[in-house]
């Protein structure tokens, strides 16, 4: 197998009793290369050291949209200097909006959103977007931005992914097709054509059926992966390899 996670959070406290050992076994389960998405400045640097100490492994730098209340004002320096500094820094994310709870701040959301995307425009880089209950907004600043990268962790409508398409983007998903009430992620599945398709886990969240509930980590994409070629028609290695080419070309990693 050739299994590219392109989204994955192994800076994650939930990995802290087995990181090591963890990352070390993967290779062997069939995962080729894999790319940390960073949530917010602490985690844009643990990415960076985990992408210097094993030769799979990518990383993003940006400041995710639950954490812009924690942020300095100068933190798109804090992120060029990393960014300058290490060459397996491959995109700005992940960066976008979310509305699940109450409370949040919408406008500084979009702030932080807009300048992200501007500063990874200067850098001719893509962006990894993070978008929840916030539909409408995200894909009308996307519009206007026209990025290069990926809204991951899917869960939009069929309609809003073709809307996605025609920026230029890629479309992630996650273990959720697998999940029994997946009826709108297979949906949007269906109109995402395959050389626009990426695989990805979230890890430690969203882990596919059989593992729901549990800790995922990139091995289990093969069950995901299952799950899309079967919506594709094709095999679960012609899926694979397809979707592993695609994120080495949005990612620009040679």
């Amino acid at each position: 197998m050739e299994i590219f996670d392109t989204h994955a959070h192994y800076a994650d406290s939930a990995f802290d009793e087995d990181r090591e050992q963890l990352l070390s076994e993967l290779p062997g389960k069939g995962v080729k290369l894999v790319m940390l998405a960073a949530s917010g400045l602490d985690d844009s640097r643990e990415n960076v050291l985990l992408a210097q100490k094993y030769g799979y492994i990518f990383a993003s730098v940006g400041v995710h949209p639950e954490s812009v209340d924690e942020t300095p004002a100068d933190y798109i320096e804090t992120l060029r200097k990393l960014i300058a500094s290490e060459p397996k820094i491959k995109a700005v994310g992940e960066i976008g909006l979310d509305y699940h709870y109450e409370g949040y701040d919408r406008e500084k959301q979009i702030v932080f959103f807009r300048k992200q995307l501007e500063f990874a425009k200067e850098l001719n880089m893509p962006v990894i977007v993070h978008s929840r209950n916030a539909t409408e907004d995200t894909v009308e600043i996307l519009k206007e931005y026209r990025p290069k990268g990926v809204v991951h962790c899917f869960s939009g409508s069929a309609e809003t992914a073709k809307e996605i398409i025609k920026i230029g983007m890629y479309i992630g998903f996650t273990g959720v097709l697998t999940f029994k009430n997946a009826k709108k992620a297979l949906k949007a599945l269906e109109a995402v054509p395959i050389d626009r398709l990426l695989m990805e886990t979230d890890c430690p969240y969203m882990a596919p059926d059989p593992f729901r509930g549990r800790r995922c980590d990139s091995s289990m994409i093969a069950y995901t992966a299952a799950k899309a070629a079967e919506v594709k028609g094709m095999s679960v290695e012609e899926l694979l390899k397809i979707t592993y080419r695609n994120g080495i070309k949005m990612y620009d990693i040679i």
